[in-house]
This record gives C-alpha cells, structure tokens and sequence, in this order.
C-alpha cells in the first residue's frame, strides 16, 4: 500500500500531491503506466493545478520545488533526480529493491552535509 509505505519511510503523517503535468503525462504515456496512473487517481492523492501551458512535467515539478521548497519528491526518474539534486533542501524519496527510501532528509532540515 503505498500510501502507508510512504508515511513509514517518513515516520510522519504526509499528503501526497499530484500536479496536473504529472497526471497528464501519465495517461499519455498509456498502459505502461497505467499503475501509476490508477494509483495517482487514489482521492488520498492531492491534485496540484498548474497554471502554466506547455511544460513538461519534469520542468513543472522542478520549478515548483524551486519556489517552495516544501515538498518531497517521489520519484524513481533518474534524470528528474538529477534535477532535484540541484535544488537545495529537497529531499528525493524513490523504491528500490521494493523498499521505499529517501535521501537528503536531514539536508531539507538545515542539518550540515557530511
């Protein structure tokens, strides 16, 4: 269940948000993503509306973790992570190896890099 999952791997109580770019992308991407979609659709899920047109969601998600800096980005994109790396005090949660993990946790609450 991934929304226990993720408040397990936080220790905290969270929202997930979706953008509208995300969920835009997923139904154009079709049946390889159809899970991601029908998970996406969970009413748990926040929809986030973007008032932008044309960008990709990559672009949309970047940019709003660049105003705001308040969210944790999920993803498992190697090059949105790359992105995200870029922006100060965002932390990146991803699965790998069916577990979920995040990192640059303590980072986002001002604790030094080692």
């Amino acid at each position: 269940e991934i929304y226990k999952s993720m408040m397990d791997c936080l220790l905290a109580k969270c929202i997930p948000c979706i953008t509208d770019c995300v969920m835009a992308e997923l139904e154009k991407l079709g049946s390889k993503y159809r899970l991601a979609l029908r998970l996406a659709k969970d009413p748990r899920f926040e929809r986030l509306p973007c008032t932008h047109e044309g960008n990709y969601a990559d672009d949309c998600l970047l940019q709003r973790c660049q105003q705001h800096r308040c969210y944790i980005v999920a993803t498992c994109d190697k090059d949105l992570k790359r992105k995200i790396r870029k922006v100060p005090g965002v932390p990146i949660m991803y699965i790998n190896s069916r577990k979920y993990s995040i990192e640059r946790m303590p980072e986002a609450f001002g604790a030094p890099k080692n």
